[in-house]
């Protein structure tokens, strides 16, 4: 049986760059439809509550899109997974948090368990008040796309991101 994958995109479309994670998800989907048994591919915006609820089902593991701040130059793509081990993130009451610890705090107090997690990320030029992507985000945007699909595919396989 297909390991069962949430692919989610997460981020607000009113500031700028940090809707890459929507953005890339609107394409992700379109590629993904009839061609992954066992992936669901969600853009949660800004519903960080919805995505922590909807990680208490019974995922193996998740890919999740999203802008990172000041690791590079805008528009690089980093793909990593994540370290579940830092110290407890407290949950948040905001039901629009997006914040990844939080809503992995937000899981754990719900009594859950953040399954293996493989981060898509994208560096930021601009997250101010406005709708639309920077070009140099906005030409990563292909690039991310890829590795979303690189990530299911290694998931799939249960390899490790050091053996692709």
């Amino acid at each position: 049986m297909a390991p069962r994958i949430l692919v989610a995109g997460i981020g607000n479309i009113f500031l700028g760059d940090d809707g890459f994670g929507p953005e890339v998800l609107r394409h992700v989907v379109e590629r993904l439809a009839g061609h992954a048994d066992g992936v669901r591919a969600t853009d949660y915006g800004i519903a960080g509550m919805h995505l922590a609820y909807d990680l208490l089902e019974d995922w193996d593991a998740l890919v999740l899109v999203d802008a990172v701040p000041n690791q590079g130059a805008p528009g690089t793509v980093h793909v990593f997974e994540a370290d579940h081990r830092w110290p407890d993130c407290p949950a948040s009451l905001d039901a629009h948090g997006m914040d990844p610890a939080t809503v992995f705090g937000s899981l754990r107090a719900l009594g859950g368990t953040p399954p293996r997690t493989i981060v898509v990320g994208c560096e930021v030029a601009d997250v101010s008040d406005g709708i639309g992507l920077s070009a140099a985000v906005q030409a990563a945007v292909g690039d991310a796309v890829s590795a979303v699909e690189s990530a299911v595919a290694l998931l799939r396989e249960g390899a490790s991101l050091k053996e692709v």
